[in-house]
């Protein structure tokens, strides 16, 4: 009779050893994606720029706070943060020491809906479901979904904003700040979280400015909507967060949901993106963290980004 439990048992220890490697190793393998993006003038020295997104920080997540601190010894020229820092409402204070070294540097934020209200326990499948249906967040198409949160944690959001503040670093949460990096005037035009539908386009529509040497979009989720308005408006690079990089990935496949519908093959990393005759050059981070109740990344490691500008080709 053994066979007949071959199978079955084969495939328990298998899911066993992938559950084991993704929530003991790699959700902790922390990596560094570099990327060149050709979009300054012409003889502009580069711009280095280091996006992190999505950190989730929860106390004790000592590992994680050491090697984002580390980040620092890459001494770029402006840091992005794309969001969703927190992951514990008592998590401020680490996700702040973690960033301190980071804050040395020029940089600018904005926020995703995880700063604002802390986790719940949900199940993985509610992802595949609305893939299915086509309703992320508070996203949904007859607006019956659009009253806002009830029953959530509320994160003490105002401290992380503070503590970014106080370092110098500009607030992109529905609007438009500038920054002189590498000897360019730079301007940046950022979202709050369309996840949560605090987007507000129309309070930093109009495009880049033309004195500005370059222009840069920044949201923490990348809905059609934001990118499509972006992108119609000439911005060549938009940065964002949120999808995780699809998190639980399929060896040799990818990612089969990206928590917004933005299509899977974009799930993470550098492509290009269109709309109004025009394009732009999309940049989305994988993050380097998790919702606190899914602890666990499978083909799909944490990550920061080093983006270098160079001069357009």
């Amino acid at each position: 009779m053994r066979p007949l439990y071959s199978v079955p048992l084969g495939i328990a220890a298998t899911g066993a050893a992938c559950l084991a490697y993704s929530a003991g190793y790699e959700v902790r393998s922390f990596r560094l994606r570099r990327v060149e993006v050709p979009i300054l003038p012409r003889g502009a020295r580069p711009i280095r720029v280091l996006q992190v997104s999505d950190i989730h920080m929860v106390n004790g997540q000592q590992k994680k706070q050491r090697w984002l601190q580390s980040l620092a010894g890459l001494r770029p020229d402006l840091v992005v943060n794309t969001g969703d820092n927190l992951s514990d409402p008592l998590g401020v204070p680490a996700a702040l020491d973690a960033l301190g070294p980071l804050m040395e540097f020029p940089g600018v934020y904005v926020f995703g809906s995880n700063d604002y209200y802390g986790p719940a326990r949900k199940s993985p499948t509610r992802y595949l479901s609305a893939l299915r249906s086509g309703v992320h967040g508070l996203n949904n198409p007859d607006g019956t979904s659009r009253r806002g949160i009830s029953g959530a944690v509320h994160n003490p959001w105002q401290k992380l904003r503070d503590g970014f503040d106080d370092a110098g670093w500009l607030n992109l949460n529905n609007a438009r700040g500038r920054l002189t990096l590498a000897g360019l005037d730079v301007e940046f035009t950022g979202l709050d979280d369309p996840h949560i539908r605090h987007d507000k386009y129309a309070k930093v529509a109009g495009g880049p400015s033309p004195d500005a040497d370059l222009s840069l979009a920044v949201v923490h989720a990348p809905y059609l909507r934001v990118l499509d308005a972006f992108t119609a408006d000439r911005y060549p690079l938009i940065l964002a967060g949120h999808t995780h990089g699809g998190q639980l990935c399929i060896p040799f496949y990818g990612a089969l949901v990206t928590n917004c519908d933005l299509d899977a093959g974009r799930v993470k990393g550098l492509s290009g993106h269109k709309a109004g005759g025009h394009r732009s050059y999309l940049h989305v981070s994988a993050g380097c963290g998790t919702n606190r109740y899914t602890p666990v990344r499978f083909a799909c490691p944490p990550e920061a980004t080093l983006l270098t500008l160079t001069p357009g080709r």
